[in-house]
């Protein structure tokens, strides 16, 4: 079956929203995509939502919002009425056309997972390929991992301009691994670390460096470096320390407290030369990582005034 993609205007057209939903979108398994969709309408139109065209695929829901007496369908007819609870995973199989009937408010966040890529992950890890995934259809998982991967992911959505998108690529990744482990039953997913030849680590992040706005994808390097993305992504950890998205903010963060020497730029100038999406966003990566705003570490450094526009 061919692959969709199933996001965005998709996602639109299936629950008869108004607008186009937000999607991140990683292409770093097998050339496969997988994305993650925020999906919500407060006053929606009522009625069975539209059809899903076949495919060999999977949603997995995270739902962010109670949807109690959910009428749900699969292959054209209603088999099941679940009490959704906020915080509780839901997996839906595409090839069963998953249906449900609108007739309340919702929120969730949604991720598109194609087999391809769940079999792409049992081949990195030298495993045998993901069967079913156990759907268990109207039975919602208390899934922790899926929690705390969407919660990050959710401010990427609701800032796209700054989502990194090594970021999105390694949690991706990390969720894509996770659904073939807990629902698909790969074993053998737990190789032993080792790092990358120090020609491959001084490689790496040379390439990084180059490209502090982040659009350089985990696949792009990886592939450079003969490597698959699994590996190249546990490896690069243990070698440098950090995952290749903490280590890129932090080559941000280098590169803004040299440039705030020159006296004749702006903060909002040294954001954007830095990698940064704007100035409200290096505001809150650099206090993140230097414990301070770049205002007040820049008064600190050099004791001069400092405006922070």
């Amino acid at each position: 079956m061919a692959q969709s993609g199933f996001h965005g205007e998709k996602f639109r057209d299936l629950l008869h929203l108004q607008h186009t939903p937000s999607s991140l979108i990683t292409r770093s398994m097998r050339g496969v995509e997988v994305a993650a969709t925020e999906t919500r309408d407060d006053n929606p139109v009522p009625g069975l939502c539209g059809a899903v065209t076949p495919e060999d695929a999977y949603i997995v829901s995270l739902k962010l919002r109670d949807y109690p007496d959910c009428e749900y369908w699969e292959r054209g007819k209603c088999v099941t009425k679940p009490n959704i609870r906020a915080g509780a995973t839901y997996l839906y199989d595409m090839k069963y056309d998953p249906r449900f009937v609108i007739d309340k408010p919702f929120h969730s966040l949604h991720f598109y997972v194609p087999a391809l890529a769940l079999n792409g992950i049992a081949e990195q890890f030298g495993a045998r390929r993901v069967g079913q995934l156990d759907c268990q259809f109207g039975t919602g998982f208390h899934d922790e991992t899926v929690y705390h991967i969407g919660a990050a992911l959710l401010q990427g959505l609701r800032r796209p301009s700054e989502a990194n998108q090594l970021f999105v690529d390694h949690m991706m990744l990390a969720l894509t691994a996770h659904v073939a482990q807990a629902y698909g039953g790969l074993r053998n997913a737990a190789p032993v670390a080792s790092g990358l030849a120090p020609w491959q680590a001084k490689r790496a992040c040379e390439r990084l460096e180059s490209d502090l706005g982040g659009k350089l994808t985990l696949q792009d390097i990886a592939a450079e470096l003969g490597l698959s993305v699994s590996h190249f992504s546990r490896a690069f950890r243990t070698s440098i320390g950090l995952p290749p998205h903490q280590w890129l903010l932090r080559q941000r963060v280098s590169t803004a407290k040299q440039l705030m020497a020159n006296r004749n730029l702006t903060l909002a100038d040294i954001a954007l030369s830095a990698g940064f999406a704007n100035q409200s966003h290096f505001t809150r990566v650099f206090s993140t990582v230097a414990g301070v705003s770049p205002g007040v570490w820049r008064r600190e450094t050099d004791g001069a005034p400092e405006s922070e526009t």
